[in-house]
């Protein structure tokens, strides 16, 4: 059952203490583990990720097994309904065209016709996206995978791949947890041939994005991983962030609602509750002024939670991580919100665009009664992929900017080179760099005679 909590003081005490649910031993612990497999992984290739399929998944496989076939990949949309074909469709096309006006221009600019300074903007070559299966978020590779493990995301393939493509990286490629049969779910495959992606790899957890880091024979190496997972996969995707770039590093989900009297308890609830379900970690919390509403939202929780199949689950994540704080003020909730800095923020309040300038701090900003967090979740086009435990103070979604790389274009013609030698000798000297100095200095004076032999 969702707490209600009056004090401030308390409130705050109860947001840092669910702020810091992923800072715990466990993930001390989970973190030997994941160096163990990746070691393993750069070590055996296609022999460790045989062998963590079948110890994680329970899955036997042959290495020709690894990849998804063509005939795989063409049975898939036999196998996925009209309706549901369209809807990934329709997902594909918004997210997309969101995308494309977030993609940089290269550009140069002449101070005079001497001095030309630019940026150049590339895409890495090939990148690799990891796609969670539904036991991911909790209990990946045990006995409640049979009872509760649902099919891996086609949104997450999207949400990821599309951004790339847009990008104009040349090979994506995908890895995802097989089911106990072998087979992925179709909807995923669709998902990612509506994304232009013909690679797909039976892989699962902290082994796929060892295979992704240093490849193996089946799985080619990549410039930047993207998606995901449990955390397994995020310390794997800390850990190898030397020497390949990541999208960016997340913990469970997290949605804050600010609410007032005018806001629907049945859809209040119903937000907190799409949040729970995702993770039994995932963070649901709802700010308001209104005692009355606080009441409501929370009988309407316990009402909805007997709805539906992952109640357990849920349940979990509403008793650990749930919380309604009520606030004397508009402006105690956002100062609350900011302290929090949350992935998912929903203002349903009436007049959400000017509570806005209130808020600095968030991944996504949901504005109004009736824009939910699936809006976000499935299609209305921002990538869902936003920084969790506080990191919105200073991270932003992702996108295009995650597969592409930008080039510093610097041209100098001797004049102007002259014109600031005398600068660059100074600073290089200030610095104890002389190499630097001479490296000026031979250009605009040609004296050699230090280096005459």
């Amino acid at each position: 059952m969702l707490r209600i909590v009056h004090d401030r003081d308390e409130a705050e005490a109860e947001l840092r203490r669910i702020g810091d649910r992923y800072r715990d031993d466990y993930v001390l612990h989970a973190c030997a583990t994941v160096r163990e497999v990746l070691a393993s992984v750069r070590r055996n290739g296609d022999r460790a990720l045989l062998h963590y399929t079948a110890s994680v998944d329970r899955v036997t496989l042959s290495p020709s097994e690894l990849r998804v076939t063509g005939s795989e990949l063409d049975a898939a949309y036999q196998q996925v309904n009209k309706d549901l074909l369209d809807a990934i469709e329709l997902a594909s096309s918004q997210i997309e065209a969101f995308h494309r006006q977030r993609v940089p221009s290269s550009w140069v600019q002449f101070k005079d016709l001497d001095v030309v300074l630019g940026k150049r903007y590339q895409p890495v070559e090939n990148a690799g996206i990891y796609v969670p299966g539904g036991g991911d978020a909790a209990f990946r590779g045990s006995a409640n995978r049979t009872t509760w493990g649902m099919p891996s995301y086609p949104s997450r393939v999207l949400m990821n791949a599309i951004p790339a493509k847009v990008a104009g990286v040349g090979r994506v490629i995908v890895a995802t947890p097989p089911g106990l049969d072998k087979k992925i779910n179709p909807a995923v495959l669709v998902a990612a041939q509506s994304a232009g992606i013909q690679e797909v790899y039976r892989v699962s957890g902290a082994a796929a994005i060892g295979a992704f880091a240093y490849g193996t024979e089946t799985i080619p190496p990549v410039d930047v991983i993207a998606g995901t997972g449990n955390t397994y996969v995020t310390l794997a995707k800390k850990l190898v962030s030397p020497i390949v770039g990541i999208d960016c590093l997340t913990g469970p989900g997290e949605l804050l609602i600010i609410a007032d009297r005018l806001a629907d308890p049945f859809h209040v609830a119903a937000d907190l509750l799409a949040q729970a379900e995702r993770d039994p970690m995932a963070s649901a919390i709802l700010l308001t002024p209104d005692f009355s509403l606080a009441q409501q939202v929370t009988a309407e929780v316990d009402r909805q939670l007997n709805v539906h199949c992952r109640c357990l689950l849920t349940e979990k994540a509403i008793a650990h991580y749930g919380l309604v704080v009520v606030v004397e003020s508009s402006s105690e909730a956002a100062e609350l919100a900011n302290a929090f800095a949350p992935q998912n923020l929903m203002l349903q309040v009436a007049d959400p665009w000017s509570f806005l300038e209130e808020i600095r701090h968030a991944g996504s900003i949901f504005l109004g009664y009736s824009s939910p967090i699936a809006l976000g979740d499935y299609l209305a086009g921002p990538n869902h992929n936003l920084p969790t435990n506080g990191a919105a103070r200073y991270a932003s979604s992702r996108g295009v900017e995650t597969y592409l790389k930008h080039s510093n274009i610097i041209h100098y013609s001797p004049e102007a080179l002259k014109k600031v030698a005398d600068a660059i000798e100074l600073l290089a000297q200030a610095e104890g760099f002389p190499y630097h100095a001479d490296s000026v200095r031979l250009r605009t004076e040609g004296q050699r005679d230090k280096y005459d032999i």
